[in-house]
């Protein structure tokens, strides 16, 4: 705790020593949606004024805490992060003048530049001096998402931690001929103490995440209706890796750039996903189209990317060693923050519904059960029973058992509490009723939400899976703690004529180690450090569901080896959704998979002998391993 409080002391003195030395108060910085372009655009030229300046920066709400922050804004007009929009169609030259405010500090600018960049051509940067204006001018010929950044302090993009951390802006290029689409532009930014380093995430003691300025519950909440078309533009513009993860439904990936260059994809090459990696410095353009009622979340599934952090990100030490679900009277708004955005669908006419009970419903019962460990560091353990019957707790295993569903066959599955803390299970990339979705406090609509699961309390999920493929359960309640401690699975959903074979149907479910020093070098695979052998047949197909439910593992990557060579595997589905035939490809046994995210390969083995599955970090270490022995 006094290593905390001097952390968080420290960073204080260093804001204001930077507020002391630029003299008088800052001005107050807005947060804004992107809704309104920058400049004036007239006769195919857009003329903008951008201003550097110091302000104060209200990440959450105009009456929560502050901090001192560079930010961009238009000369005359109010600073704002992020950046002002630039926003043109296809064929616009742009003329931006850039005026660096600060007194002693340099301004050097990224992006400022015309795509698409020449073939071969370093994009140029533009640096200016303190107290001066620089003019540049470009064109935007090649519609896409991109954006402009900056820095005080000549670091690189993904360095970017300290007072210039949110110096960033969206640069949207349309379509010529068309009005510009209705769109949500959202920009990610971070302020840390540190870079974050894959599985080491937890040592930051200051790590505040924001959607376009603002950390949840803080950010816009959006409001579509049933039907609409929902159209998303992600831009990374922080130093992290951030898997986005929709409930409830699937979106498509249209297009995705590095801030540079943009690819809109053919029809048949636009993945159909619940999760996608917006990686470090790249963008993203996503539609869905709602067709269910409710509350539903998009949210970044890095653990620490959405836990509750204290004022400004600052870690709240004294939550890490004992139960704090219980300290909160509503988990979704009380116990997140960061990269999370909520989305409100209204009803369009009369909607079907999984409320009402139905008796030809299949039954099953989710026992949450205490599994050893310590009051700091619990273990729970998901046993499923259906029928009369408790099966023991298996104390070998950190993870649940596969829940197998049938295509098309309602089912109510029963949540019972019988652990000391408050839960609740989110079905992760089912379709479902929004009240059933797992949100403690936030699915559902109207006032019909869902409840947290208390300790001696249940809960009754209902829902009818339309598709067969691979999911994920979890809990959605205080998951830095209970995730950990053995409270996910894998859920499968088969053919009702082609029913689950577990000699050839190979769940490997990718988790998170209880203990923070195991963490740092290894993964569960189903539950295990070392897995036991899994036996396969020569010149039989398998197929290998991948699963990644880590709680800070967004960048790792799973292969398949004989001895030292990759085998090779056949795609079959991305997170439950079937690839198109076309897609359908053999490849080297070699997959990176993020946070959320289930793949599905066909593995037909040749030859009798040894293989083995080995899940590597993204700088190759191996970090668990899985042994085949092909008979």
């Amino acid at each position: 705790m006094r290593r905390t409080s001097l952390v968080i002391l420290a960073l204080a003195i260093l804001t204001s020593a930077a507020a002391v030395r630029r003299g008088t108060p800052p001005e107050r910085i807005q947060t804004h949606d992107n809704e309104r372009a920058a400049g004036t655009l007239e006769n195919g030229v857009l003329r903008v004024r951008l201003e550097t300046r110091a302000g104060q920066w209200y990440p959450h709400g105009a009456d929560g805490p502050s901090a001192e922050m560079l930010a961009f804004g238009e000369v005359g007009r109010p600073l704002q992060i992020p950046g002002p929009l630039i926003r043109v169609p296809a064929g616009t030259e742009v003329v931006a003048s850039i005026t660096n405010s600060l007194p002693d500090s340099a301004l050097t600018v990224h992006g400022l530049v015309s795509r698409p960049v020449a073939a071969g051509a370093t994009p140029a940067v533009v640096k200016v001096a303190p107290r001066e204006t620089r003019e540049v001018r470009f064109r935007l010929d090649a519609p896409g998402a991109y954006y402009y950044w900056a820095t005080t302090m000549g670091r690189q993009f993904g360095a970017r931690t300290a007072e210039d951390a949110q110096l960033s802006g969206a640069i949207i290029v349309d379509p010529p001929g068309k009005p510009a689409p209705r769109d949500h532009i959202m920009v990610f930014g971070e302020w840390a103490d540190r870079p974050g380093a894959e599985g080491l995430a937890t040592a930051q003691q200051r790590l505040l995440l924001v959607i376009n300025g603002r950390s949840w519950p803080h950010t816009t909440r959006l409001t579509h209706k049933v039907g609409d078309t929902v159209r998303m533009r992600l831009i990374n513009a922080s130093p992290e890796i951030h898997p986005m993860h929709l409930h409830g439904f699937y979106f498509r990936v249209d297009s995705r750039g590095d801030g540079i260059g943009d690819t809109t994809y053919a029809e048949v090459s636009r993945d159909r996903v619940v999760t996608e990696r917006v990686r470090v410095g790249s963008t993203a353009t996503i539609s869905w189209i709602p067709e269910r009622p409710g509350n539903w979340l998009f949210h970044c599934h890095f653990t620490t990317h959405f836990a509750l952090r204290g004022p400004l990100g600052t870690r709240k030490a004294e939550q890490v060693p004992r139960a704090h679900a219980a300290h909160v009277g509503n988990h979704a708004i009380e116990g997140m923050s960061g990269l999370v955005v909520g989305v409100s669908v209204e009803p369009h006419g009369d909607a079907p519904s999984e409320s009402a009970s139905n008796d030809g419903r299949r039954r099953l019962r989710l026992l949450v059960r205490p599994g050893g460990g310590t009051t700091e560091l619990p273990y729970y353990a998901f046993t499923l029973h259906e029928g009369s019957g408790e099966s023991p707790v298996d104390t070998t295993r950190r993870s649940g058992p596969p829940i197998v569903l049938r295509r098309d066959e309602p089912v109510a599955i029963m949540v019972v509490n019988r652990g000391p803390e408050p839960t609740a299970v989110h079905w992760h990339g089912i379709e479902l009723d929004s009240y059933f979705d797992g949100v403690a406090g936030f699915s559902g609509e109207n006032r019909r939400l869902s409840p947290v699961i208390a300790p001696r309390d249940s809960f009754e999920a209902r829902f009818t899976p339309p598709r067969s493929g691979t999911f994920i359960y979890h809990t959605h309640v205080d998951e830095p703690r209970q995730q950990p401690a053995g409270l996910s699975g894998a859920l499968l959903v088969v053919d009702p004529d082609r029913p689950y074979d577990a000699s050839t149907d190979i769940p490997v479910l990718i988790s998170t180690p209880r203990t923070p020093e195991v963490i740092r070098r290894s993964v569960l695979l189903n539950g295990q450090l070392a897995p036991a052998e899994v036996q396969l047949r020569a010149g039989v197909a398998h197929r290998i569901r991948l699963i990644n439910i880590t709680i800070s593992r967004p960048g790792i990557r799973v292969e398949v080896r004989r001895d030292t060579a990759l085998v090779h595997w056949r795609a079959l589905a991305k997170d439950g959704a079937d690839l198109p035939d076309e897609r359908r490809v053999t490849t080297v046994a070699r997959q990176p998979i993020t946070i959320g995210e289930t793949f599905d390969f066909e593995l037909t083995p040749r030859e009798p002998g040894a293989m083995r599955l080995e899940v590597r970090s993204g700088n190759g270490l191996v970090l668990a391993t899985m042994p085949f022995l092909v008979r």
